[in-house]
């Protein structure tokens, strides 16, 4: 075996761990310093919002000797605007302005032909208006609300409210950062753009819910023994598929990644970072997330319930009396008061 998978296998079984739940409020605190920062970007530099989004048009080139610095600075002294140029791969020269009506168009296309001395022709002109941008702003956002409903409805039915208003929060703060980290850098927001932000939402959500499967399965009957606490099962539940959500997010993050870094930035094709880095950024978040921020909340909505207050406080009268007695039971033993809970990734087996 691996020594990641015999790792694995201990945090399984509880043979080791790591004290997620305990160390809480320093991930809360990380989270909330990220968050205002991402909330400060948006704010002072704004989103870099596409022509769909503010309308504008897009042209397209013939086969040109003409390079992507010269184009640039002739588009933008035609159209009096910023101009974003690409290279495409058939030789010809991908020209986006923002603010352009139908005259303006016209108008710009002329002086571009001129200027790469080709054919007017020759260079496809397509305009955007800015009010289906806006149709497809509403529609995402309407996406987005529906999808936030349906998700706290069937988590509170699945689990529990607590969880689910858990998870609403991780995915907010998901949400958040992703959109953040777009102001700071400064890529186009696209359709694109918005299909990685839903996309990622799915994928935070999994890997939230497998470890909310676990603690489910761990703390059922929970009030009936006193070897743990509720936040000592959501503990051994976060590390018994701590190995399994590294894997999954790396695995998702590799090919992600080789979109962002070697598509978008080696080899310039400046397209593929309206959604890569949405993706790259909201599956790390998403990974973060779902162990650091959703399942600690749930241990703190859970503990102000009367019952685990008492439960908390027979365990640590028991141990209390073990210590005064020389030292507490050994693990695997059950006790009067019930069996013992042990939470280990999906199966909820005990021992």
């Amino acid at each position: 075996m691996s020594k990641l998978g015999d790792l694995g296998a201990k945090l399984y079984r509880g043979e080791v761990g790591y004290d997620f739940v305990g160390k809480r409020f320093v991930w809360y605190g990380v989270s909330i310093l990220i968050t205002i920062t991402a909330i400060v970007a948006v704010a002072v530099s704004g989103l870099n919002m596409g022509i769909e989004f503010k309308g504008g048009a897009v042209f397209t080139t013939p086969k040109t000797s003409v390079s992507e610095t010269q184009a640039r600075e002739d588009a933008e002294k035609a159209s009096g605007h910023d101009a974003i140029v690409q290279k495409l791969g058939t030789g010809g020269l991908r020209i986006q302005i923002s603010d352009l009506d139908t005259d303006s168009a016209a108008e710009v296309k002329t002086k571009l032909a001129a200027d790469f001395k080709v054919d007017a022709g020759q260079i496809n002109a397509d305009l955007v208006g800015p009010s289906w941008g806006e149709q497809i702003a509403n529609k995402a956002w309407t996406g987005l609300g529906v999808f936030m409903v349906l998700v706290v409805i069937y988590l509170a039915i699945a689990f529990e409210w607590r969880m689910a208003i858990a998870a609403l929060i991780a995915l907010i703060h998901d949400l958040t950062i992703t959109v953040g980290v777009y102001a700071l850098v400064g890529f186009e927001v696209t359709p694109g753009t918005v299909i990685g932000l839903l996309t990622i939402l799915g994928y935070s959500l999994y890997d939230t819910v497998v470890v909310f499967d676990g603690l489910k399965e761990g703390s059922k009957d929970i009030t009936k023994q006193t070897r743990w606490t509720y936040s000592e099962v959501a503990n051994r539940s976060i590390n018994g598929t701590l190995v399994r959500s590294i894997n999954t997010t790396v695995v998702a993050l590799l090919p992600v990644g080789a979109l962002l870094f070697i598509g978008g930035g080696f080899l310039g094709a400046g397209m593929l970072n309206d959604i890569s880095l949405s993706l790259f950024v909201g599956l790390a978040a998403g990974a973060y997330s779902s162990i650091f921020i959703a399942t600690p909340l749930v241990v703190d909505l859970k503990e102000r319930e009367p019952a685990m207050k008492a439960l908390k406080k027979r365990v640590l009268a028991k141990r209390a009396a073990g210590d005064a007695k020389g030292g507490a039971p050994e693990d695997g033993v059950e006790n009067e008061d019930g069996p013992q809970v042990v939470a280990q990734g999906r199966s909820g087996r005990r021992r």
